[in-house]
């Protein structure tokens, strides 16, 4: 049973979203082609990324704790992470646009965004030494900056950020458990040591990096559905 473990842990990710998503209210079935065009740009960023660094052994998978079949040194579960994680994530984003269509607070999350985004600049400069810490505050901070000079601050960044927040709460159990057993172990002397129960530190913006690619695809393709029908 132990080696379905990773799969079981992305099976109860998505089970709640996938039940919902034919709900009338927010119907995110119908969402799913921009959902779907937005993980696979940020699949072609972050594959490719993962796949280098369990090459050089930045991260491993054990595998006690996954089906055995590999995909280009990638046990298929991670395959599916890229995909299950980020459905469920913007289901939450989804739910939270439609429950509270009034959080909007654009100066704010422009200031929050620029902020951010230099803070991880100075981080990825601070330890040009740790690939994970390196690369992953570099590639948040450019995705966090373009979001103020584009100007998507102007319309979807306040439920984005809201999104994260309460999404990493289900963050903590899912990840907690494949970093505790370890079902993926780091090598610390690529990143921080620093962890959040056992969480390396750099997982967080990893998990925003992820998730400001889908949405930026998925924002855009919405807003030129809606501009072609006139909605």
């Amino acid at each position: 049973m132990e080696k379905w473990t990773y799969a079981l842990l992305l099976l109860g990710s998505l089970s709640v979203p996938i039940i919902r998503s034919f709900e009338k209210r927010i119907y995110f079935k119908g969402k799913w082609p921009a959902l779907f065009a937005g993980i696979f740009v940020m699949m072609l960023v972050f594959i490719p990324w993962d796949v280098a660094f369990t090459r050089q052994s930045v991260w491993q998978f054990n595998h006690d704790y996954v089906g055995g079949w590999f995909i280009a040194g990638l046990p298929v579960e991670e395959w599916l992470f890229f995909i299950i994680i980020p459905y469920a994530v913007m289901f939450i984003y989804e739910v939270l646009k439609y429950f509270l269509p009034r959080f909007y607070f654009p100066r704010f999350v422009r200031g929050l965004a620029f902020l951010l985004g230099i803070g991880m600049f100075v981080i990825a400069l601070a330890f040009t030494g740790k690939i994970y810490t390196t690369i992953v505050a570099a590639l948040t901070g450019i995705l966090l900056l373009w979001q103020v000079f584009g100007r998507s601050w102007s319309s979807w960044l306040s439920h984005f950020f809201l999104a994260y927040i309460v999404s990493v709460i289900p963050f903590l159990i899912v990840n907690g458990v494949l970093t505790a057993l370890p079902v993926v172990s780091y090598n610390n002397t690529e990143n921080l040591a620093l962890r959040i129960t056992t969480i390396p530190v750099e997982d967080f913006a990893y998990l925003m990096s992820m998730m400001l690619i889908v949405t930026m695809v998925y924002e855009q393709l919405r807003r030129r559905r809606g501009a072609v029908s006139g909605e």
